[in-house]
């Protein structure tokens, strides 16, 4: 008797091959597109793929229309994000309060115990681990997964390079032309780049003043949310010998402040809204701070939903809103958001 798996499948080569390959390993596997943001020409194309996939593998699919929820949940909260004078993470936002929770909530309407995406990760049911495929590893974004998902959740890429993916789906006729596509960008809801977004729905073009850290107008500058921290071009300074780098973003005053790459470096880092796959409240381990980022040696600090890190050596362009993600060696212990 063959196993039931609901599959997350996105219309790319990745999650369509991730059903191929578990169909081949005896699973009667169920197709969901969850739909989540209102590019109707973005959702034609990836869908006209799956009704591909769906029939030459024989199985069903199902579509999910869950727009207003992720408006709601993952979009504008981007958008106040931004606002803020944050650099927000919607993926990893995402993967928590949209994706994996709808889902599992999916696969429990149909009685199925078992859920697989395509993404690059692995897992034993207890802790998240990175992907034998470093250059396309996404343990990163997925450190806000509810720790009781865990047990539920395959993710047949996890040793699997990706050039490997797409070799053998060129080999079969109907995921050649899916491998040929041109990938997706990162952020779904993302065109070209999120400022396009903003400006839908803010005013963004906003001339204002670069300071200095002592307060003195040195420059000018586009509009805070242009910028993020550790940015050094974009920005007009009236005189400067030397490059200089954002230390801090002033929304209220539409202000930047910047600084030398020596002002940047930081050594302690807090982190609040905390999603914990380890029990223990002090620890010794990694935290990587953006997702292209190498891992920082670190101690930490629990106290409640904020951790207090202290790094043992200096990293640069530490961004509030992002996530910062604690690592033993490939081992995901869990994470928050910098503030």
């Amino acid at each position: 008797m063959s196993k039931k798996i609901v599959v997350a499948m996105s219309g790319g080569v990745d999650s369509s091959f991730t059903a191929h390959l578990l169909q081949t390993k005896g699973y009667e596997v169920i197709g969901v597109y969850m739909k989540f943001h209102p590019r109707e020409e973005y959702h034609q194309k990836n869908i006209a793929n799956i009704e591909k996939v769906a029939k030459h593998l024989g199985i069903e699919y199902h579509l999910l229309d869950r727009t207003k929820e992720f408006q709601e949940r993952v979009y504008q909260p981007f958008v106040d994000g931004y606002v803020a004078g944050l650099t927000p993470n919607p993926c990893a936002m995402c993967n928590r309060v949209m994706k994996f929770t709808e889902l599992i909530e999916f696969a429990d309407r149909l009685g199925v115990e078992k859920v697989a995406t395509g993404h690059y990760a692995k897992t034993d049911g207890k802790f998240i681990y990175e992907a034998t495929d470093k250059s396309k590893d996404q343990s990163y974004f997925l450190f806000n997964l509810k720790k009781e998902f865990l047990p539920r959740i395959i993710f047949p890429l996890g040793d699997w390079h990706k050039e490997d993916v797409k070799k053998e789906a060129m080999k079969i006729p109907l995921l050649k032309s899916i491998a040929e596509q041109k990938e997706s960008s990162e952020i779904c809801f993302v065109e070209t780049n999120y400022i396009d977004v903003l400006k839908e729905h803010t005013e963004v073009e906003m001339p204002g003043e670069v300071v200095d850290t002592h307060g003195k107008v040195i420059g000018e500058h586009k509009g805070y949310m242009h910028y993020t921290i550790g940015k050094r071009k974009g920005f007009r300074l009236f005189k400067a010998h030397q490059p200089h780098y954002v230390l801090d973003i002033i929304p209220h005053k539409n202000r930047i402040v910047v600084g030398t790459k020596e002002q940047l470096e930081k050594r302690q880092i807090i982190l609040r809204g905390l999603n914990m796959f380890l029990d223990q409240k002090e620890f010794d381990c990694y935290i990587k701070i953006r997702y292209r980022t190498h891992k920082v040696p670190c101690h930490v600090k629990i106290d409640g939903s904020v951790a207090s890190v202290t790094l043992k050596e200096p990293v640069y362009g530490v961004a509030k809103g992002q996530a910062g993600v604690f690592y033993d060696e490939e081992k995901v212990l869990g994470g928050g958001w910098i503030v």
